[in-house]
C-alpha cells in the first residue's frame, strides 16, 4: 500500500489515493466545492488540504459540520492522522455545550478547531474573536448553505476579514437543480467545483458493491378503505375551490408545485381584501391536513394514521384549535373514519414485520452485521425499536435533540454515546430519523433499510451512503404498492440523475460575484470591538435571523444571552419584542399575546414592539377593527411603543438608530434584568433611581455609591446632588423637584 508522505501527516497512516490527491491539489488553487459519493474520503481530502495550508500558510484551520456527532467524528479523524496540532490545547471542539465565556481564550490558543456553525456565528456576532488568521475554512455538508443558515454568514464574514482565506466545501449531494448548486457556490464563494462519480476510472477501484432491493408492500383492504374515504373528503374540498373562483387540478394531478401555486394565488386575493381569499386559505389548510393523512396511511401504517386522526379530532373539538380542524371534526364522514381508526387493533400495514424479517435474515447470515433503519417520523422510530426488541433484536433509537409531544429527544451527548455503542456492537440495529442521514461514519454498517421512500434526492443519497463504505453493502427500500411511496421513489431517482448531469454541465469553474458590503457596513476586526460602540443584548433564539447579522454589519456590539422577555435589550431602559406580522396575528388568536406583552412591559422602563413585514390586516380573517383595538390596547393600556418595519433590514436599521440615540444619553452599559425573578436588591435600587428624568443607569450607580440609599437621595439638597459626579445643577434640580412634588 502506498502512503501519503507529508511533514504534518503521521507516517504510514493515510492511504495514498490518486483522486484524493488530485482534488486536494485543485482545492489549493481557490475556494472549492468537492462533490464526492459517500465513503470515498471527503474528510481525507480535507485533511490533505489542511496539512498543506498549516505547513505553508500557518494560522488556524476551522472545520464546520452541522451536528455535534459529526463534529466529534471529524475531530477523531484529524487527531488520528494530522501531526500538526501540537499539545492538547491546540485542538478545540466548539459546540452548543461549550461555555461562551471560555471560547475566546480557547480559540486564541488553538490551531485546529472543529465546530457547529451556529456557535461560530454567535461568537463572530458578539465579537469574541475574528477569523482573520484562519488559513482554511472547511464546510462539511455544504448543501445546507442556503437561505439564512449559519454557513452563509460565516463564509461571508470569513471572506471579508481573513488575511489569506481559502474555503473547502464538501458534500455528497448538492441538490438536483443547477440553481440550487449555484446558490450554494455563491453563498460560500466557491468558484471551483471538483466532482467524481462511481464510474470514474480513478475512483472505481475503491467502490464497494452496494445492492439495492425494493420490497413492494401491499396496502391492506381496511387501510385502503380509509385512504379512499380520505380521498373522498379531499375531492369534496378541492371542488369547493371552483365555487370560490380558483382553478385546481384533479386530486390525481395535485402536486406540491401546484399546491404552492394555489397558495400564492390565495395570498394575492387576501392582499386585495377579497373575502374569498380568507375562505380559500382555510380550505387550503383542510386540504393539506387530509393529504398528510393519506401519506401517513400509505407510508407509515394504521397506528400512525389513527394517532393523527385522533389528534385532529381533538384539536377540532376543543377550544383553541384551528378552524380547519374544527370543520373536519364536524364532518360526519371524518367522524365516522375516526371511529373506524379507533377500532383497529395492532398494525395493519406489514412494513414493520418485513423490517424484522429482513434484519433477522441478515443477522442470521452475518451475526456481526450492523443495520440502520431510517424512518421519517419519531413515533414510528420508537414503534420500530419496540417491535424489534420484542423479536429479540437489540435496537436503539437515534433522533434529534428537541422534545416533540411525548417523544423525548436525545441530547448531543446521548447521540454520541449511542453511535459509540453501535460501532462497538452493543446492539445491532440503529433506528434513526433524518438526523442520522448526514455524514455519520459507521464503517461496518452492512445494511440500510428505508422504512419509506423519500422524494428528496439529497436524503436518499445520504441514507444510501451509510452502507458500502468499507465493504459491500445492501440497501432495502420498502414501498407500499400503488401509493405515494412509489411516486416518491421514482421522483428521488429522477432527481439523483438530474443532480449528476447538472454537476457535469456546470463543470470545473463558475463565476462568483463577491457582493459589495452593505451600505453603512463596518469592518469588524478585533480591535474595533470597543466600548464606545452601542451595545445590544440579543436573545440567543434570535441569532438565526438576518436582523442580528445586519446589526453586526452596522457596527453595533452584540451580546448574546437568554432573555426572559423580549428579543433585544438596549441599555437598562429599552426592551424590544420583534414579531413578524403573521406571528403577531397568530399569537393574538392562538396564544397569549397580551400575556407576553404584559411580561415585556413589566421588565422595562421603555418597552417596544416591532411588527415586521407584510400587511397586518391581510394575515388572517380577522376584522380590521379588532386589530386596531389590539394595537390601541398595546400602546395605551400597556404603554408599549409600537413600530412597523418592512423587513429584517429595516428592523435592524431601526434598532441601530434607537441604540445610538440611547448611547448619546451616556448610558452604554446594558443592565436589563435578564431574569425577572433573579433581580438583586442592588439592581432594584438602581432601577428606581435610573427612572428619574435624564438619570439612567450610570448616574444611578454614582448617586447610590455616593449617598448610600434611595432615601438619602430623595432627602438630599440640590447642592449635595450636584456634587455627585455626572449630575450637575440641572439634573440635581430635576431630582429634587420631582421627589418633593405633590401627586395630583
Amino acid at each position: 500500500m502506498d502512503w501519503i508522505t507529508h511533514p504534518l501527516i503521521r507516517p504510514e497512516s493515510l492511504e495514498s489515493r490518486a483522486y484524493q490527491l488530485s482534488i486536494a491539489m485543485r482545492a489549493l488553487d481557490g475556494n472549492t466545492m468537492v462533490v464526492l459519493p459517500t465513503g470515498l474520503g471527503k474528510t481525507a481530502i480535507a485533511l490533505l488540504v489542511a496539512a498543506s495550508r498549516l505547513y505553508n500558510e500557518g494560522g488556524r484551520v476551522m472545520m464546520l459540520a452541522p451536528t455535534k456527532p459529526l463534529v466529534e467524528q471529524h475531530y477523531r479523524f484529524f487527531r488520528k492522522y494530522l501531526a500538526a496540532g501540537g499539545d492538547e490545547g491546540s485542538w478545540r471542539v466548539f459546540t452548543g455545550e461549550s461555555p461562551p465565556g471560555e471560547r475566546r481564550e480557547e480559540f486564541l490558543g488553538a490551531r485546529v478547531i472543529f465546530a457547529t456553525p451556529q456557535v461560530i456565528k454567535n461568537d463572530l456576532l458578539s465579537g469574541a474573536y475574528t477569523l482573520d488568521d484562519v488559513s482554511l475554512l472547511i464546510v462539511d455538508e455544504c448543501h445546507r448553505a442556503v437561505g439564512n443558515y449559519a454557513y452563509v454568514f460565516i463564509a461571508g464574514r470569513y471572506r471579508e476579514t481573513a488575511r489569506s482565506p481559502l474555503i473547502l466545501a464538501m458534500t455528497a449531494s448538492p441538490g438536483g437543480k443547477e440553481e440550487k448548486v449555484q446558490e450554494v457556490c455563491r453563498n460560500l464563494g466557491t468558484g471551483i467545483i471538483e466532482t467524481r462519480s462511481e464510474h470514474d476510472a480513478d475512483v472505481a477501484p475503491y467502490i464497494h458493491q452496494r445492492d439495492i432491493e425494493v420490497i413492494e408492500v401491499p396496502l391492506p383492504p381496511a387501510l385502503k378503505a380509509a385512504v379512499d374515504d380520505l380521498n373522498e373528503l379531499l375531492d369534496r374540498r378541492l371542488a369547493r375551490f371552483g365555487d370560490l373562483g380558483y382553478t385546481v387540478p384533479h386530486r390525481q394531478e395535485l402536486s406540491m408545485k401546484s399546491l404552492q401555486a394555489l397558495n400564492a394565488r390565495i395570498q394575492e386575493r387576501i392582499q386585495e381584501r377579497d373575502p374569498a381569499g380568507y375562505a380559500a386559505a382555510s380550505l387550503y389548510a383542510e386540504v393539506m391536513k387530509l393529504r398528510h393523512a393519506v401519506s401517513l396511511a400509505e407510508s407509515q401504517g394504521s397506528r400512525v394514521l389513527a394517532g393523527y386522526i385522533t389528534r385532529l379530532f381533538s384539536e377540532g373539538t376543543t377550544g383553541g384549535g384551528s378552524k380547519a380542524a374544527g370543520r373536519l371534526a364536524r364532518d360526519p364522514a371524518f367522524a365516522s373514519l375516526r371511529e373506524r381508526c379507533m377500532s383497529w387493533t395492532g398494525e395493519l400495514l406489514p412494513k414493520m414485520e418485513i423490517v424484522a424479517q429482513v434484519a433477522e435474515r441478515q443477522l442470521s447470515e452475518f451475526p456481526e452485521s450492523r443495520i440502520i433503519v431510517f424512518a421519517s417520523f419519531r413515533d414510528m422510530v420508537q414503534q420500530i425499536v419496540d417491535f424489534l426488541d420484542s423479536r429479540g433484536i437489540p435496537a436503539e433509537r437515534f433522533v434529534g435533540q428537541a422534545t416533540k409531544d411525548t417523544e423525548r429527544g436525545l441530547s448531543q451527548k446521548k447521540q454520541i454515546e449511542a453511535l459509540d455503542r453501535f460501532r462497538a456492537g452493543a446492539f445491532r440495529v440503529l433506528v434513526a430519523t433524518s438526523v442520522g442521514e448526514e455524514g455519520l461514519d459507521v464503517p461496518s454498517t452492512d445494511m440500510v433499510i428505508f422504512y419509506e421512500a423519500v422524494p428528496s434526492e439529497i436524503r436518499s443519497i445520504q441514507r444510501k451512503g451509510r452502507t458500502g463504505r468499507s465493504g459491500s453493502g445492501r440497501v432495502v427500500v420498502l414501498v407500499t404498492k400503488g401509493t405515494s411511496d412509489e411516486t416518491y421513489r421514482f421522483v428521488s431517482l429522477a432527481r439523483e440523475k438530474a443532480m449528476a448531469s447538472g454537476i457535469r454541465r456546470i463543470g470545473g469553474r463558475i463565476e462568483i460575484d463577491t457582493p459589495a458590503p452593505a451600505p453603512g457596513a463596518l469592518q469588524t476586526k478585533i480591535e474595533e470591538f470597543t466600548e464606545d460602540r452601542p451595545e445590544i443584548v440579543v436573545d440567543d433564539r434570535e441569532t438565526s435571523s438576518r436582523v442580528v447579522e445586519r446589526l453586526s454589519s452596522l457596527g453595533l456590539r452584540i451580546s448574546i444571552r437568554r432573555l426572559e422577555s423580549g428579543d433585544y435589550a438596549i441599555n437598562d431602559r429599552i426592551l424590544v419584542e420583534r414579531k413578524r406580522s403573521r406571528d403577531f396575528v397568530d399569537t393574538l388568536v392562538d396564544r397569549d399575546l397580551f400575556g407576553q406583552l404584559r411580561d415585556l412591559a413589566s421588565q422595562a422602563l421603555r418597552p417596544v414592539l416591532i411588527i415586521e413585514g407584510g400587511d397586518l390586516y391581510s394575515q388572517r380573517d380577522i376584522h380590521q377593527n379588532a386589530l386596531r383595538g389590539t394595537l390601541a390596547a398595546i400602546a395605551i393600556d400597556l404603554g408599549i411603543a409600537v413600530f412597523f418595519t418592512r423587513d429584517e433590514d429595516d428592523t435592524a436599521q431601526l434598532l441601530a438608530v434607537i441604540a445610538r440615540r440611547e448611547g448619546e444619553r451616556g448610558d452604554r452599559q446594558p443592565r436589563i434584568p435578564l431574569h425577572k425573578t433573579a433581580r438583586s436588591p442592588r439592581e432594584e435600587m438602581e432601577l428606581v433611581i435610573a427612572s428619574f428624568p435624564e438619570i439612567g443607569a450610570r448616574n444611578a450607580r454614582e448617586l447610590l455609591s455616593e449617598l448610600g440609599s434611595i432615601r438619602a437621595i430623595v432627602d438630599a439638597s440640590e447642592e449635595e446632588l450636584a456634587r455627585v459626579r455626572g449630575i450637575g445643577q440641572k439634573k440635581a434640580r430635576r431630582i429634587a423637584d420631582l421627589s418633593r412634588r405633590e401627586y395630583s
